[in-house]
């Protein structure tokens, strides 16, 4: 009796497990003060690959940095925001052209929602027939919405070239996306818009511009560990080396 019992209670702790995993696709962890970080999934390549993207809380409403990379979770993403703040999502910054960052830009410009994006990445949906913010934003450019003030940055090339920071400064929040590679990664991942003598020089540039980040977020896995930024270099500087020894 009592080994059944245990077969049992194995069973029903398996099934709720599932039943979690498959019916939560949309994390959000909080990050820090009205800082939220959600994650979604997408297969590539056969593999199921997390997408980091962040959301702030406002006074006047809540500002996605990055859309879903899961166009399933596109709506799903408002409302979990909506029943968990009682805010609408009011504006959108894409910090790059690919689909896990700009890839919801018709959705919520349809939604009503505020999309942003510079001229670089504007200039690469346009030639791709892919759909574009509804406005243009300097590469340096300070915004405040509500209690809150940051500032979005172009670096240089990089994973892409038209990726961009965002930094919160007060709160030492820096939002790099796919222009910074998880402490965990293995390399740099795909490359094919990549300009990695450049990456390096625009690491550089952060680095220098925005000091001592409590908080760094990049663009897919792990954004738990604060060395992110300087294991992209080290990726970056590996990369390179190779790339030498090869030609030598």
């Amino acid at each position: 009796m009592r080994k059944l019992a245990s077969i049992v209670l194995f069973l029903v702790i398996t099934l709720n497990s599932f039943g979690q995993k498959k019916n939560s696709p949309l994390p959000i962890s909080h990050l820090t003060g009205d800082f939220y970080v959600y994650k979604t999934f997408h297969d590539y390549n056969g593999t199921l690959i997390s997408a980091n993207a962040m959301y702030l809380v406002t006074d006047k409403g809540v500002v996605l940095f990055d859309a879903p990379w899961d166009e399933t979770q596109f709506q799903p993403l408002l409302d979990s925001i909506k029943a968990k703040h009682n805010k609408e999502v009011i504006m959108l910054f894409a910090t790059h052209s690919h689909d896990d960052r700009a890839g919801g830009f018709d959705f919520y410009r349809k939604k009503g929602i505020k999309t942003y994006s510079i001229k670089l990445t504007d200039d690469i949906l346009k030639k791709e027939n892919k759909p574009r913010a509804e406005f243009i934003i300097p590469n340096d450019k300070f915004s405040t919405v509500g209690q809150h003030t940051f500032e979005v940055y172009y670096p240089g090339k990089g994973h892409a070239p038209d990726n961009i920071v965002v930094w919160f400064n007060k709160e030492k929040v820096l939002y790099g996306a796919c222009f910074i590679k998880s402490a965990d990664a293995q390399d740099l991942g795909y490359l094919g818009d990549s300009d990695v003598k450049e990456w390096k020089k625009s690491i550089g540039r952060v680095k220098a511009k925005f000091k001592n980040p409590k908080y760094i977020i990049p663009g897919h896995e792990d954004w738990t560990n604060t060395e992110s930024l300087n294991h992209t270099l080290k990726l970056v500087d590996e990369y390179l080396a190779q790339k030498s020894s090869v030609k030598k």
